[in-house]
């Protein structure tokens, strides 16, 4: 029996198709093979192309010419019996925790045809990939970006640094009722920066750019203790004797002790800073972050947070329109200071359970 579809019914079912992707493979599925039916292929032809049973494709057409669009997302099955045991559904998580590697394959992200394959081969269970984000959701898996992690990490160091300088920095804090800040530097590019959009099938998406290689150069300092938001725009280079007029700058605004933490880069630690520090120990004591930890410097989430509303997926004809893009960026995060203090929740939680 042929299936012709409407204007109005190819519009439902590509908005079915899209909000598909992401949530149900199994709907996917089937939205293609209706269209692939309405195209005037036979049932073993779908069925061939997509991989399933004839008998599959023959109960997608029955229930569209009985209900429509409406029929075919899946409901639950009732009485269905998994293919993979409890068992075997906990060894596919533990496998998938590990990694992709672990299981031999040189990826180091998995996608849903390698774990198809890795069912295969290690259950002799055949899944047809489409269905693979559904089986994940059911073992207690989610979709997520990835993250990178530095080779050059001391765990042993960072965990010091989490159970142990963390809470001498806090009684130190306490005793002096010093200011705690977490320093850093941030560049925005006039070139820009890109994301992940929606686009039609076969078409990348383009986004403007200059091209030009010049970047808008912010030091900035957060403060653990109030959410305050310290920064300032420099046009050259971070080194030792602009990270010092920074600082200098900080002084003015904040009377009371201040004890800076941020990471080991050259122009913090150079000799020309160390003299600083130690002409200035009145006023300020440094710590330094474990080497390769950004997580540990919440400002780095301060410094994502303002890229993302000032600077992402735009386009910068001049490096005057970026500078003024950011400054009023930078400004506005000077009034969210409940915001801030939140991107120290890692910090904040440590401090109620030693509490």
């Amino acid at each position: 029996m042929q299936i012709r579809l409407t204007n109005s019914t190819v519009k439902i079912l590509n908005k079915m198709y899209s909000s598909s992707l992401r949530s149900c493979g199994l709907l996917t599925l089937r939205i293609q093979g209706i269209l692939h039916l309405a195209e005037g292929r036979s049932c073993a032809q779908v069925a061939s192309l997509l991989r399933v049973s004839v008998r599959a494709v023959e109960r997608w057409r029955g229930l569209f010419l009985s209900k429509g669009a409406a029929g075919l997302p899946p409901g639950k099955a009732s009485g269905a019996v998994s293919k993979l045991t409890p068992q075997q559904k906990q060894e596919l998580y533990t496998m998938i925790i590990d990694g992709p590697q672990s299981s031999g394959y040189s990826s180091a992200c998995w996608r849903s045809p390698m774990i198809a394959d890795l069912i295969t081969q290690r259950f002799g269970v055949i899944y047809h990939p489409y269905y693979i984000p559904q089986l994940l959701r059911s073992i207690g898996l989610s979709w997520q970006k990835s993250t990178f992690d530095a080779a050059g990490k001391d765990e042993d160091k960072r965990a010091a640094w989490i159970n142990e300088r963390w809470d001498a920095i806090l009684t130190k804090a306490h005793q002096r009722k010093a200011h705690i800040l977490f320093g850093d530097e941030a560049s925005f590019p006039q070139w820009g920066s890109l994301s992940y959009t929606w686009a039609a099938k076969g078409a990348q998406p383009v986004v403007k750019t200059s091209g030009r290689r010049r970047g808008c150069k912010v030091f900035g300092a957060i403060s653990y203790t109030t959410g305050a938001f310290y920064t300032q725009v420099h046009e050259g280079r971070f080194n030792s004797e602009s990270y010092q007029g920074f600082l200098l700058g900080v002084f003015r605004r904040l009377k009371r002790h201040i004890i800076l933490i941020h990471d080991g880069a050259s122009y913090h630690t150079s000799k020309a800073m160390r003299a600083f520090y130690e002409q200035h120990a009145h006023r300020l004591t440094v710590e330094q972050l474990p080497s390769f930890s950004p997580d540990y410097n919440p400002i780095e989430k301060v410094w994502k947070e303002v890229k993302k509303e000032g600077t992402h997926m735009k386009y910068f004809p001049d490096f005057e329109v970026l500078q003024t893009t950011v400054k009023e960026a930078l400004l506005s995060f000077k009034d969210k200071k409940e915001k801030i203090l939140a991107l120290c929740g890692m910090y904040k939680r440590m401090e109620t359970t030693a509490a």
